[in-house]
């Protein structure tokens, strides 16, 4: 997995508008979801709240070991990836 091409993609949606940081952000976004990027350190509840976010969006889940690096943003379990071209960028470089 190329970690600094991943950073690279979450920060283009970042800057995009297009990326959802947070469970709860993620919980509140309307419309479509194209991929959930997930902390593997998540605590037991998180977990279930983001296997209930991949329920509800029937959307990919790529786990990660460190978002927070990959974010930039503290303590961020979980990033939501709305533009479906960079999400599926971001799935090619997981899968190398």
């Amino acid at each position: 997995m190329n970690t600094d091409k991943i950073r690279a993609y979450l920060g283009f949606a970042l800057r995009a508008g297009k990326l959802a940081l947070g469970i709860n952000a993620v919980q509140a976004t309307k419309g479509k979801i194209f991929l959930l990027i997930a902390d593997e350190v998540a605590s037991p509840n998180s977990k279930k709240q983001i296997e209930q976010i991949h329920t509800r969006f029937g959307c990919p889940i790529l786990w990660v070991e460190d978002l927070e690096g990959l974010t930039g943003k503290p303590f961020c379990k979980l990033a939501a990836m709305r533009e479906e071209n960079l999400a599926r960028a971001v799935m090619s470089e997981a899968e190398k």
